[in-house]
């Protein structure tokens, strides 16, 4: 009989350790999406490359300086409003146009916080004034440019409705010693004394009343007595903030009209009061379309409950509603704030020596555009960086907690 040879068994795949068929490296779809994140990184890497490089040639060519070197030099230009002398360097004038930005932009979100989540509340009032005028208001200003209501503000409002201080123009309005107004300036009752001194008495305002607030729930939580934090907060805060304001040898001052200028407080210009009420009600119309939104995705279980414990329409929203709708709508209010920070740059358009004009004029002084630009572009970066960092710091303290 002839010997047939017995076939070679088939060699066994490979396999992982999970005891599935090995995939080659090159067929990994993991190792691909790697790979092609990257090549999209080198590609990016090159491309700025090329740019920078392309940049430094045509400057050497033009001989036009790329170095952050005009920061030393002489501005050569005033500065509206401040005590900016021509001879300090570029590096000063930006400083004061930051400064300049900041107010802009802490007094606006401030303000279209607080506008905002009142018309917000508006739209959902009962009242059918109430409630159509906040309609009115948020849908017409919702769907017109800043840049017009800026311009609209500035050139109308601020120079046409307030009074010229001249003799036979109509003269000042003076609202006590609260505030005159005029068009030169509004000026405004205001703390006298170092800004670290007031900060100081704000911290220590703030730390007061919601100690004192934490105390109180805790005693209505253990008695059942009511707790009225706001109230006993409230106080004992002014209370503290007023020990430390004469502890520190803070003063008020009132606003008074000398000749044709205003003395005493604080002056608001033209152009920083156009920008800032521009901001604030354009901002505001949005914010109030986020609480809006929010209160409404509140259950309505909730306001059914406050109901049958028989709190208030005020207790209602300020200790039910509101609490909940914020946790909701931060993340939203929050974009709005970053926002106002970046078209607060809309203000050079009126004058306002904000940190945009105050670098458009160096770069019109001989300051080279592209790194003067490019440090405008970083300044607002890191300022809208440390919004964010702030706003995502509030919706963590607020987000609902898992068990």
């Amino acid at each position: 009989m002839t010997a047939h040879a017995t076939p070679a068994a088939p060699s066994p795949t490979p396999r992982d350790q999970r005891g599935h068929a090995a995939v080659p490296p090159w067929r990994d779809v993991r190792n691909l999406a790697w790979l092609f994140q990257f090549a999209v990184v080198l590609g990016a890497i090159a491309l700025v490359a090329w740019l920078w490089g392309n940049y430094q040639d045509r400057s050497a060519a033009s001989n036009i300086p790329s170095s952050f070197s005009f920061l030393n030099q002489p501005a050569d230009f005033p500065i509206s409003g401040s005590d900016f002398r021509r001879t300090q360097p570029v590096r000063a004038a930006i400083v004061e146009g930051l400064f300049n930005t900041l107010r802009l932009v802490v007094a606006g979100v401030i303000l279209a916080t607080v506008v905002g989540t009142l018309v917000g509340i508006a739209r959902l009032s009962k009242n059918f004034l109430v409630n159509k005028a906040a309609q009115v208001y948020v849908e017409f200003i919702r769907n017109i440019p800043l840049f017009a209501l800026l311009v609209l503000m500035y050139s109308a409002v601020v120079l046409r409705v307030l009074p010229d201080p001249r003799p036979g123009r109509g003269g000042s309005w003076e609202w006590g010693p609260v505030a005159v107004l005029n068009t030169r300036g509004i000026g405004v009752l205001w703390f006298e004394g170092g800004n670290l001194r007031f900060v100081l008495v704000v911290a220590v305002f703030a730390v007061v009343g919601a100690v004192t607030a934490r105390l109180r729930r805790r005693r209505s939580d253990a008695t059942g007595a009511p707790a009225r934090t706001g109230l006993w907060g409230g106080v004992a805060g002014l209370a503290a903030a007023a020990a430390v304001w004469a502890l520190l040898g803070l003063g008020i001052s009132a606003p008074e009209l000398s000749g044709l200028r205003t003395t005493g407080g604080i002056v608001m210009t033209p152009p920083y009061a156009a920008a800032l009420a521009a901001l604030v009600i354009y901002t505001s119309s949005h914010i109030a379309e986020i609480v809006r939104g929010s209160i409404l995705a509140v259950p309505r279980g909730q306001g059914e409950a406050a109901n049958a414990v028989a709190l208030s329409s005020f207790q209602r929203m300020w200790f039910v509603v509101l609490p909940q709708a914020l946790r909701v709508g931060v993340p939203a209010i929050g974009n709005q704030y970053l926002n106002l920070a970046k078209n607060s740059s809309l203000a050079a358009a009126i004058a306002f020596p904000e940190l945009t004009q105050i670098v458009g004029l160096s770069v019109a002084n001989r300051s080279p555009a592209v790194p003067a630009f490019a440090l405008l572009l970083l300044i607002y970066l890191v300022i809208s960086l440390v919004l964010s960092a702030l706003v995502n710091l509030a919706n963590r303290r607020l987000a609902i907690v898992e068990r």
